[in-house]
Protein backbone atom coordinates (compact mmCIF):
# COMPACT_ATOMS: atom_id res chain seq x y z
CA UNK A 1 0.00 0.00 0.00
CA UNK A 2 1.45 3.45 -0.88
CA UNK A 3 1.77 6.25 1.67
CA UNK A 4 0.51 8.78 1.22
CA UNK A 5 2.88 10.55 3.88
CA UNK A 6 5.78 10.01 1.64
CA UNK A 7 5.58 12.73 -0.44
CA UNK A 8 5.75 15.11 2.20
CA UNK A 9 8.93 17.23 3.13
CA UNK A 10 8.66 16.88 6.68
CA UNK A 11 11.23 19.85 6.79
CA UNK A 12 9.27 22.33 5.19
CA UNK A 13 5.77 22.22 6.87
CA UNK A 14 3.60 24.93 7.50
CA UNK A 15 3.55 25.71 10.67
CA UNK A 16 -0.13 27.11 10.52
CA UNK A 17 -2.93 25.59 8.09
CA UNK A 18 -6.05 27.85 7.97
CA UNK A 19 -9.39 26.28 6.13
CA UNK A 20 -12.55 27.49 5.16
CA UNK A 21 -15.00 24.65 5.57
CA UNK A 22 -17.61 25.20 2.67
CA UNK A 23 -20.28 22.94 0.69
CA UNK A 24 -22.36 20.84 3.62
CA UNK A 25 -25.23 22.52 2.17
CA UNK A 26 -24.56 21.74 -1.18
CA UNK A 27 -23.25 17.96 -0.09
CA UNK A 28 -26.77 17.68 1.79
CA UNK A 29 -28.55 18.79 -1.44
CA UNK A 30 -27.02 16.48 -3.51
CA UNK A 31 -27.98 13.55 -1.01
CA UNK A 32 -31.65 14.49 -1.02
CA UNK A 33 -31.46 15.11 2.56
CA UNK A 34 -31.73 18.62 4.64
CA UNK A 35 -28.49 21.02 5.34
CA UNK A 36 -28.44 19.57 8.73
CA UNK A 37 -27.25 16.58 7.39
CA UNK A 38 -24.51 17.86 5.71
CA UNK A 39 -23.35 19.80 8.58
CA UNK A 40 -23.70 16.27 10.89
CA UNK A 41 -21.51 14.35 7.92
CA UNK A 42 -18.80 17.87 8.06
CA UNK A 43 -18.55 16.86 11.55
CA UNK A 44 -16.74 13.24 10.50
CA UNK A 45 -14.80 15.73 7.92
CA UNK A 46 -13.47 17.92 10.82
CA UNK A 47 -11.99 15.01 12.84
CA UNK A 48 -10.64 13.54 9.76
CA UNK A 49 -8.78 17.26 9.31
CA UNK A 50 -7.61 17.22 13.07
CA UNK A 51 -6.19 13.91 12.61
CA UNK A 52 -4.39 14.26 9.75
CA UNK A 53 -2.74 17.44 10.78
CA UNK A 54 -1.16 16.00 13.66
CA UNK A 55 -0.36 13.44 11.82
CA UNK A 56 1.39 15.57 9.60
CA UNK A 57 2.72 17.69 12.19
CA UNK A 58 0.97 20.71 11.89
CA UNK A 59 1.11 22.90 15.07
CA UNK A 60 -1.41 25.38 14.75
CA UNK A 61 -5.26 24.45 12.44
CA UNK A 62 -7.76 27.12 12.25
CA UNK A 63 -11.15 25.99 11.01
CA UNK A 64 -13.48 28.73 9.99
CA UNK A 65 -16.77 27.18 11.94
CA UNK A 66 -19.46 30.16 11.92
CA UNK A 67 -19.21 33.15 10.89
CA UNK A 68 -20.87 36.33 12.03
CA UNK A 69 -22.55 36.28 8.85
CA UNK A 70 -24.25 32.85 9.44
CA UNK A 71 -26.37 34.29 12.53
CA UNK A 72 -28.67 35.47 9.27
CA UNK A 73 -29.76 31.97 8.70
CA UNK A 74 -32.62 30.06 9.14
CA UNK A 75 -33.43 29.65 12.90
CA UNK A 76 -33.37 26.07 12.88
CA UNK A 77 -30.22 25.27 10.80
CA UNK A 78 -28.59 28.12 13.68
CA UNK A 79 -30.22 25.85 16.05
CA UNK A 80 -29.12 22.75 14.81
CA UNK A 81 -25.61 23.98 14.05
CA UNK A 82 -25.36 25.17 17.88
CA UNK A 83 -26.87 21.46 19.00
CA UNK A 84 -24.10 19.86 16.69
CA UNK A 85 -21.14 22.22 18.81
CA UNK A 86 -22.06 21.14 21.75
CA UNK A 87 -22.58 17.63 20.58
CA UNK A 88 -19.35 17.26 18.90
CA UNK A 89 -17.37 19.17 22.15
CA UNK A 90 -18.51 16.86 24.76
CA UNK A 91 -17.86 13.72 22.16
CA UNK A 92 -14.55 14.62 21.17
CA UNK A 93 -12.96 16.88 23.56
CA UNK A 94 -11.33 13.66 26.03
CA UNK A 95 -9.41 12.13 22.62
CA UNK A 96 -8.21 16.06 22.17
CA UNK A 97 -6.87 15.86 25.55
CA UNK A 98 -5.55 12.49 24.58
CA UNK A 99 -3.85 13.16 21.67
CA UNK A 100 -2.32 16.80 23.34
CA UNK A 101 -4.33 19.02 21.54
CA UNK A 102 -5.04 22.38 23.15
CA UNK A 103 -8.84 23.90 22.17
CA UNK A 104 -8.60 27.49 21.32
CA UNK A 105 -11.99 29.89 20.48
CA UNK A 106 -11.36 33.08 18.21
CA UNK A 107 -14.58 35.14 17.35
CA UNK A 108 -17.60 36.65 19.44
CA UNK A 109 -17.68 33.83 21.85
CA UNK A 110 -20.33 36.20 23.83
CA UNK A 111 -22.93 35.28 20.88
CA UNK A 112 -22.86 32.07 21.37
CA UNK A 113 -25.96 30.04 23.22
CA UNK A 114 -24.83 29.53 27.38
CA UNK A 115 -24.68 25.96 26.79
CA UNK A 116 -22.39 26.22 23.92
CA UNK A 117 -20.39 28.61 25.77
CA UNK A 118 -19.80 26.51 28.68
CA UNK A 119 -19.09 22.91 27.06
CA UNK A 120 -16.32 25.69 24.98
CA UNK A 121 -15.39 27.00 28.59
CA UNK A 122 -14.75 23.63 29.89
CA UNK A 123 -12.83 22.40 26.91
CA UNK A 124 -10.67 25.28 26.66
CA UNK A 125 -9.54 24.83 30.59
CA UNK A 126 -9.04 20.93 30.04
CA UNK A 127 -6.79 20.82 27.53
CA UNK A 128 -5.01 24.58 28.23
CA UNK A 129 -1.65 22.55 28.77
CA UNK A 130 -1.24 20.84 25.93
CA UNK A 131 1.50 21.67 22.63
CA UNK A 132 0.80 18.79 20.70
CA UNK A 133 -1.25 20.73 18.25
CA UNK A 134 -3.46 23.81 18.54
CA UNK A 135 -6.58 23.65 17.14
CA UNK A 136 -8.58 26.74 16.82
CA UNK A 137 -12.07 27.22 16.10
CA UNK A 138 -13.51 30.16 14.49
CA UNK A 139 -17.07 30.91 15.83
CA UNK A 140 -19.00 33.79 15.13
CA UNK A 141 -16.23 34.82 13.97
CA UNK A 142 -15.39 37.88 11.52
CA UNK A 143 -12.32 39.80 10.05
CA UNK A 144 -13.86 43.46 9.85
CA UNK A 145 -15.90 42.74 13.57
CA UNK A 146 -11.95 41.97 14.79
CA UNK A 147 -10.19 44.90 12.84
CA UNK A 148 -13.16 47.04 14.97
CA UNK A 149 -12.75 45.47 18.34
CA UNK A 150 -8.59 45.95 17.79
CA UNK A 151 -8.82 49.53 17.00
CA UNK A 152 -11.60 49.83 19.88
CA UNK A 153 -8.68 48.51 22.25
CA UNK A 154 -6.06 50.81 20.88
CA UNK A 155 -8.09 53.67 21.01
CA UNK A 156 -9.00 52.86 25.04
CA UNK A 157 -5.40 52.64 25.56
CA UNK A 158 -4.33 56.19 23.81
CA UNK A 159 -6.75 57.46 25.87
CA UNK A 160 -5.62 55.92 29.30
CA UNK A 161 -1.78 56.66 27.90
CA UNK A 162 -0.97 53.83 27.56
CA UNK A 163 0.16 53.81 23.42
CA UNK A 164 0.85 56.79 21.63
CA UNK A 165 -0.46 56.83 17.83
CA UNK A 166 3.39 57.09 16.84
CA UNK A 167 3.48 53.43 17.85
CA UNK A 168 1.42 51.90 15.24
CA UNK A 169 3.13 49.86 13.11
CA UNK A 170 2.64 45.89 12.19
CA UNK A 171 4.09 44.42 14.86
CA UNK A 172 1.78 46.57 17.13
CA UNK A 173 -1.70 46.05 15.20
CA UNK A 174 -0.73 42.37 16.20
CA UNK A 175 -0.68 42.21 19.78
CA UNK A 176 -4.49 43.26 19.21
CA UNK A 177 -5.91 40.46 17.01
CA UNK A 178 -7.26 38.00 18.35
CA UNK A 179 -4.60 35.34 16.77
CA UNK A 180 -1.59 37.39 18.69
CA UNK A 181 0.85 34.89 19.55
CA UNK A 182 -0.19 32.77 17.03
CA UNK A 183 2.21 32.63 13.78
CA UNK A 184 0.07 33.89 10.76
CA UNK A 185 -1.27 31.22 8.11
CA UNK A 186 1.42 30.09 5.70
CA UNK A 187 -1.91 28.41 3.63
CA UNK A 188 -5.46 28.87 3.31
CA UNK A 189 -7.24 25.97 1.85
CA UNK A 190 -11.22 26.47 0.93
CA UNK A 191 -13.45 24.01 -0.03
CA UNK A 192 -16.19 23.66 -2.63
CA UNK A 193 -15.01 25.18 -5.47
CA UNK A 194 -15.63 28.71 -4.29
CA UNK A 195 -13.15 31.16 -5.20
CA UNK A 196 -12.99 33.68 -2.17
CA UNK A 197 -12.00 34.34 1.45
CA UNK A 198 -15.87 35.47 2.94
CA UNK A 199 -14.00 37.67 5.78
CA UNK A 200 -12.16 35.37 7.55
CA UNK A 201 -8.84 36.71 8.82
CA UNK A 202 -7.84 39.32 6.38
CA UNK A 203 -4.72 40.50 8.09
CA UNK A 204 -3.37 37.53 8.95
CA UNK A 205 -3.92 35.96 5.56
CA UNK A 206 -1.55 38.80 3.72
CA UNK A 207 1.21 36.29 3.04
CA UNK A 208 -0.54 32.67 2.98
CA UNK A 209 -0.54 30.45 0.00
CA UNK A 210 -4.25 29.82 -1.25
CA UNK A 211 -5.45 26.39 -2.08
CA UNK A 212 -8.87 26.12 -3.42
CA UNK A 213 -10.33 22.64 -4.34
CA UNK A 214 -13.81 21.48 -5.89
CA UNK A 215 -14.04 19.14 -3.14
CA UNK A 216 -17.55 19.20 -1.10
CA UNK A 217 -16.18 19.61 2.90
CA UNK A 218 -18.06 16.51 4.00
CA UNK A 219 -15.54 14.84 0.98
CA UNK A 220 -12.63 16.23 2.34
CA UNK A 221 -10.95 13.63 3.37
CA UNK A 222 -6.91 12.66 4.40
CA UNK A 223 -5.51 12.31 0.96
CA UNK A 224 -6.69 15.86 0.41
CA UNK A 225 -5.10 17.50 2.63
CA UNK A 226 -2.03 16.20 2.13
CA UNK A 227 -2.68 16.80 -1.24
CA UNK A 228 -3.09 20.80 -0.18
CA UNK A 229 0.27 20.32 1.79
CA UNK A 230 1.84 19.03 -1.31
CA UNK A 231 0.99 22.09 -3.26
CA UNK A 232 2.11 24.57 -0.82
CA UNK A 233 5.95 22.96 -0.70
CA UNK A 234 5.90 23.19 -4.71
CA UNK A 235 5.54 27.04 -4.68
CA UNK A 236 7.99 29.80 -4.10
CA UNK A 237 7.37 31.74 -1.20
CA UNK A 238 8.77 35.43 -2.21
CA UNK A 239 7.18 37.85 0.31
CA UNK A 240 7.26 40.62 -2.37
CA UNK A 241 11.32 39.73 -3.13
CA UNK A 242 12.13 38.10 -6.92
CA UNK A 243 13.42 34.71 -7.03
CA UNK A 244 16.89 35.42 -7.91
CA UNK A 245 17.23 37.23 -4.17
CA UNK A 246 15.74 34.29 -2.66
CA UNK A 247 18.55 32.36 -4.32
Amino acid sequence: MVDIFEKIDKNNLPKHVAIIMDGNGRWAKMHNEDRLFGHRNGVDAVKTAVRTAMKIGIKHLTLYTFSTENWDRPKAEIDGLMSLLVSAIKREVTELNSQGIRLNVIGNVDDLPQGAKMELNEAIELTEANNAMQLNLALSYSSKSEFVQAFKSFYTDVLSGKKQLEDINAAMIDQYMQTYGIPDPELMIRTSGELRISNFMLWQLAYSELYFTDKLWPDFGEEDLVDAIYDYQNRERRFGKTSEQLG
